[in-house]
């Protein structure tokens, strides 16, 4: 038994090893050199005692494994950044672990942003390998292209130009997230009315009688294109979704209803159709968009939504990341007026916040979202922490903090805290981990200074005693205590 257990062993690390073998190891001395020799790498940047890279690595191994025999061939590398690769991570941005980025001959890195187990890093890989861009070959293959769910963007050139030199560049850029194809057939050419031009097509389901339903591109260069794409992609009222929010610029209207385009193409249009007779009035003024409401739940607890009816509802955000509610129930006339009041700026902001704290007797200034200005005065220097409840840096901090605060009391400077999960931070704070703090410069609180300082309560002391406006009355600019005067 205790033989068969020990068999059992060696074959599986024989396989661990065996697989281990497809991923080239490189460093700084080979990494540059090495990629070139391959058509397509993609190369995972790694430190060994990171949890996550310990986890992706089997996958990795595997992956490699299973591409082995590829044609064309996908190649995958590792390189350990703490030991002989620290120059080649330094170089390529590396700043978390792991990191993947793909190769095309040793040029071009791109993120890479797919799975990170071994099946869903195969498909994504192979879908990079080979043109960016599909050539259509007859009217059949052009017309089966578009008649996906999918925009895209194609190319059609009656012979090699500057145009399509620029397109084929864009395209090996974007690969990742759009859609390329290009022709020279002639039959597709005089179906087109085109010769050397770039379109880009809307998915079929959007197409509706308020735009068209492609759009040509009339730029020069490749920043041109790329401008002209993120512009034109989603058209007058993009559909929104995790994977294209970041598509979405402010000011943004929004409505959330039941979106789904494979069980219900109609009803969706029905109300996108109703959006889009509003959007087309404001064109280059504000942006529209629709989201299904489950899959965006999160956004509307942030409004105070738990459920939504039927029909749509509609939330906005102005350039100042401001939020809105469209409180009157859903119809064209009602959304005009709303949209009208946010362009002319005379709606009131929903502002998410807890109760407004009875008192402030404790030594660090307790900050809701009602209270903000109040209890933030702009006439004093600030030192405020947006936290969250279940921070466990945040609790470590918390007693330090305290302690601060009843250090500087009668000084003039408020130590502050705001709960950054149940209140709506102002739209100048940048807060994305916790505990985050800020120093607010005396009349100066437009431009918060991110305190990236030490944690020790010397450390605070010291800092707010170099920038305070005023000299501190307990303590010197170098943060040291100053020696009390006793009266003879």
């Amino acid at each position: 038994m205790k033989l068969l257990v020990f068999l059992s062993f060696l074959f599986v690390a024989e396989l661990a090893l065996s697989a281990e073998s497809d991923v080239l190891e490189l460093t700084d001395s080979d990494f540059e050199t090495t990629i070139k020799e391959y058509p397509t790498v993609l190369a995972m940047f790694y430190a060994p005692w990171c949890g996550h890279c310990k986890k992706l690595k089997p996958e990795y191994a595997k992956a490699a494994e299973l591409m082995r025999t590829d044609d064309p061939p996908i190649t995958l590398v590792k390189v350990d950044c703490t030991e002989g690769g620290k120059d080649t991570c330094s170089k390529f941005g590396v700043s978390g672990y792991p990191t993947l980025k793909i190769f095309r001959n040793g040029e071009n890195p791109q993120d890479y942003n797919g799975p990170r187990e071994a099946s869903g890093i195969v498909k994504y890989m192979r879908a990079q390998v080979g043109p960016s861009s599909k050539d259509l070959l007859t009217v059949e293959a052009y017309e089966k292209f578009l008649g996906v769910q999918e925009g895209a963007v194609v190319g059609f050139f009656e012979k090699e130009t500057d145009l399509k030199t620029v397109f084929l560049k864009y395209a090996d850029l974007q690969r990742e997230k759009l859609r390329f194809a290009h022709s020279s057939d002639p039959e597709i050419l005089k179906k087109v009315g085109e010769t050397n031009a770039i379109l880009l097509y809307r998915a079929p389901q959007l197409s509706n009688k308020f735009e068209p339903s492609f759009v040509k591109f009339t730029g020069k260069d490749s920043s041109d294109l790329k401008e002209f794409v993120k512009k034109n992609f989603h058209g007058l009222v993009g559909v929104r979704s995790r994977d294209t929010i970041t598509d979405f610029n402010n000011p943004l209207v929004t409505a959330y209803y039941a979106v789904d385009y494979i069980k219900n193409a109609k009803g969706t249009n029905y109300w996108r159709n109703r959006v889009l007779k509003v959007a087309k009035e404001w064109e280059g003024k504000i942006n529209f968009a629709i989201a299904a409401k489950d899959e965006f739940q999160h956004e509307l607890n942030e409004y105070g939504y738990d459920y939504v009816g039927d029909k749509p509802i509609i939330l906005a955000r102005d350039a100042q990341n401001q939020k809105f509610i469209m409180k009157d129930e859903f119809s064209v006339d009602n959304l005009q007026a709303f949209v009208n009041d946010l362009y002319e700026g005379n709606l009131e902001p929903y502002v998410k916040s807890e109760a407004i704290p009875v008192d402030q007797d404790g030594p660090v200034t307790v900050v809701v979202a009602k209270n903000f200005n109040e209890a933030v005065p702009k006439d004093k220097d600030v030192l405020i922490e947006f936290y969250a409840p279940w921070c466990g840096h945040c609790k470590k901090l918390a007693p330090t903090f305290d302690e601060l605060g009843t250090k500087l009391k009668g000084e003039d400077v408020v130590i502050a805290k705001m709960d950054a999960t149940a209140n709506d931070v102002p739209p100048q704070f940048d807060v994305r981990g916790f505990p985050t703090l800020f120093w607010l410069p005396k009349g100066a609180h437009d431009k918060p200074v991110r305190y990236d300082g030490g944690r020790e309560l010397n450390d605070f002391i010291s800092y707010i005693s170099k920038h305070a406006t005023n000299e501190l009355k307990g303590y010197d600019r170098s943060g040291n205590e100053k020696k009390q005067k006793t009266e003879l």
